[in-house]
């Protein structure tokens, strides 16, 4: 009789701790997950509740109604062509083709899912049609707005295809979030529609990337991690030859920069010097840092959907491994990523979740939700983030990136120029990505330009545009 007692306690206990588990379980998967179920478009509880209330108003981080709701009950947009088509991609259309703006991500807020019970009952009895919560967000609409223009102001980049970002390296508050071709969402013509250029495609954080040579940042901070005298490296690159049978490193245009070393060959952007790093970094070193700064990870932060960026998780030949110190072989990133890797090293080795809710206020004028940053991951200790830094400063004094150089600002970045295929045709990108490090403009940019022309690089198209939108950020700080 007591063995048969204690067999019933034990089951017990064992049927309360995997009712514990399954509810600690399912806390997680909501809080995680719980938007992105709670967003999705076939949600039979979102689509009736959007035939009774009045959408909520969505606001820049200035105030300005970005998209609201007419008294026919049609969602309007802002009324400058140019903001609509710059903020298209952060704020979604009433026609659905953008995934995962703000208009479908953050509908709980919107269509006033988050009222609490007070306010359903005095809805009910008010007579009144019931409006959703006001979304204010971290965006700039003129930001925004100048971002987009940045790339037509330019020959190299005027027409391409791209992405920028720019966000506050101390909180993770997004400033900008481009993507191009873009389109007006009040006017989304059949032209539109058939665009091989793909407009609907949000290339910020859906469209990942080869990163180029931004990535030696990370093969840096590997060689600074693991190499016991990584300063003291050399290499001639002109006469050093990196030949792996069917494949030989070379550096971009065929250049050759003579003896260097890490500092030199990060300023002047060399390939074999960041191979050679990669070699005796090793395999499982340098996917361990990569991971340090969020590749392979599952990116689920709180205010938007991310795709996650990839590093190489199987075997790798010599020259696979060579490839990956400077951003090739299997390496992709999206831009909004990578100007979270740059603000990383510009806060001291701690990368901020990015983040693009300012506040939520309710109908009634009660807040509902007030910005709060939230670290991600410590990626870098000070140390080490500290020569990063200097390195990055370097690379726009006197290295690839003086073009992105701004009178006023300590403008520290990295440049890249990177090579993939799309349809079986050679397709090149061009990259910067970097910061301001002055206390009073705390902001990273990622400018990601695609097909270049024959001769451009990374220097020459995205730098010249992360000049532009640094200067804008010096005048409006």
């Amino acid at each position: 009789m007591k063995q048969k007692r204690l067999r019933y306690k034990l089951l017990a206990l064992l049927l309360f701790l995997l009712f514990a588990l399954l509810a600690v379980y399912g806390t997680r998967s909501v809080l995680t997950y719980g938007n992105r179920w709670f967003s999705f478009s076939r949600n039979p509880r979102v689509r009736a509740q959007k035939e009774q209330v009045i959408a909520g108003d969505i606001l820049d981080r200035d105030g300005t109604v970005l998209a609201h709701t007419d008294s026919a009950g049609a969602r309007q947009y802002h009324p400058d062509a140019a903001v609509r088509s710059a903020l298209v991609h952060v704020l979604g259309d009433g026609h659905g083709q953008i995934a995962n703006g703000v208009e479908t991500f953050q509908t709980s807020y919107l269509y006033g899912f988050q009222a609490s019970l007070p306010e359903l009952v005095f809805g009910l009895f008010s007579g009144q049609p019931r409006t959703g919560d006001t979304v204010q967000l971290t965006v700039s609409a003129p930001l925004s707005a100048a971002v987009a223009a940045a790339f037509e102001a330019h020959p190299q980049t005027a027409g391409k295809r791209g992405a920028a970002v720019v966000m506050n390296w101390r909180t993770g508050a997004i400033a900008a979030l481009v993507s191009l071709p873009s389109f007006d969402p009040c006017d989304i013509s059949d032209a539109v529609q058939a665009d091989a250029g793909k407009p609907f495609w949000n290339r910020a954080t859906q469209a990942k990337y080869p990163p180029g040579s931004t990535f030696k940042t990370v093969t840096a901070a590997a060689a600074l991690r693991c190499l016991p005298q990584a300063e003291e490296i050399r290499i001639d690159c002109t006469t050093d030859v990196l030949d792996f049978g069917s494949h030989v490193i070379s550096d971009y245009g065929g250049s050759a920069h003579g003896r260097v070393g890490l500092r030199s060959g990060y300023l002047l952007s060399c390939n074999k010097l960041f191979a050679n790093v990669a070699l005796n970094v090793g395999a499982e070193r340098l996917r361990a840092e990569a991971e340090r700064f969020g590749f392979n990870d599952n990116f689920l932060f709180r205010d938007l959907v991310v795709e996650n960026s990839v590093y190489p998780t199987g075997a790798l030949s010599d020259y696979e491994l060579a490839a990956c110190g400077f951003g090739q072989s299997a390496i992709a990133a999206t831009p909004l990523h990578m100007c979270m890797l740059a603000a990383g090293v510009a806060n001291g080795g701690v990368m901020m979740e990015p983040r693009l809710l300012q506040s939520v206020t309710a109908a009634g004028g009660g807040s509902r939700l007030s910005f709060s940053s939230a670290p991600y991951r410590t990626c870098l200790e000070p140390g080490i983030a500290a020569v990063l830094q200097e390195y990055m400063r370097g690379v726009v004094a006197e290295g690839t990136g003086k073009r992105a150089a701004v009178d006023g600002l300590t403008v520290c970045g990295k440049t890249g120029t990177a090579d993939s295929t799309e349809n079986g045709a050679a397709l090149s990108y061009g990259w910067f990505i970097g910061y301001a490090a002055d206390e009073d403009c705390p902001y990273a940019v990622a400018v990601l330009v695609e097909g270049l022309d024959a001769g451009v690089s990374g220097g020459s198209s995205a730098a010249p545009i992360a000049a532009d939108v640094f200067r804008w950020l010096r005048d409006h700080r």
